[in-house]
């Protein structure tokens, strides 16, 4: 069985960022995911620049999908370019953090032409 990037996201999902509490996935901290014969390549973010967790959360990152089978490396890079920002997060991590969504909506008599 290959690995697959959804088994790298599956991983990933299980990281919490320790101060919102939510996984990096949801929170759209995860940038790129690529495979290449057992050497996975993550390209991710923090919330902040001044996390003082960077080195943790990287090693968990690290460990997580080093104990997926058929991993022979993991490389993560770490960017804020572009910086995070809270519209990057999944529909349910914003609400559970209290970040309304845009939304269009048709109001009877109001969005006629």
């Amino acid at each position: 069985m290959s690995l697959s990037v959804a088994q790298v996201l599956d991983a990933l999902r299980k990281i919490k960022d320790p101060e919102l509490g939510l996984d990096l996935v949801s929170l759209g901290l995860i940038y790129e995911t690529r495979l290449t014969d057992g050497h996975v390549y993550v390209r991710c973010t923090l919330t902040t620049p001044g996390c003082p967790l960077i080195s943790t959360i990287i090693e968990d990152v690290r460990a997580a999908i080093g104990r997926l089978p058929g991993v022979t490396n993991v490389k993560v890079e770490l960017t804020f370019d572009p910086p995070w920002t809270p519209d990057k997060m999944n529909a349910e991590a914003a609400e559970l953090l209290g970040f309304a969504r845009a939304t269009t909506a048709t109001v009877p008599g109001r969005n006629a032409t």
